[in-house]
């Protein structure tokens, strides 16, 4: 099992560098000059290969998490609701990895509404979910 939970967490880790990155990557593009086509057209290209690098990683960290969780009980049974908040900031996670490439997606097709002020902020939410997801596997709060 411990080698299953030392992977997993290596996982975790790279996907989550991928979704701290990726959103930094939509600052910049949102502060390219009109004009500048190469600039613009570098950073949708280190975009889609940071997307398609971090959407790999994401499978196995949560099949390797799945593995903990169904195949060795980690988190189920009586007194282990954090693991139902745990799975909780999972889900939103994935949901932030989707809308990274949806919002990629726009900034291909010249869509983008936002400023690079409002990416900065984008940019953050990772960071609370992985906080998130750490105290709870770490602390366990709500455990009987």
């Amino acid at each position: 099992m411990l080698w299953v939970k030392s992977f997993h967490i290596v996982f975790v880790a790279s996907w989550f560098a991928g979704l701290f990155y990726l959103p930094r990557i939509f600052v910049n593009l949102a502060m390219v000059p009109a004009g500048s086509v190469a600039e613009r057209e570098r950073l949708l290209l280190m975009a889609k290969k940071l997307l398609r690098f971090t959407t790999i990683l994401a499978f196995p960290a949560l099949a390797l998490g799945l593995w903990l969780w169904l195949g060795y009980g980690i988190g189920r049974g009586p007194g282990n609701s954090w693991m139902h908040a745990k799975l909780v900031v999972v889900l939103l996670a994935i949901g932030y990895h989707h809308s990274c490439a949806r919002i990629l997606a726009r900034f291909e097709a010249h869509r983008n509404t936002h400023s690079h002020v409002w990416w900065r902020w984008y940019n953050e939410l990772p960071v609370l979910l992985l906080v998130a997801a750490v105290v709870l596997v770490v602390v366990k709060p709500w455990q009987g």
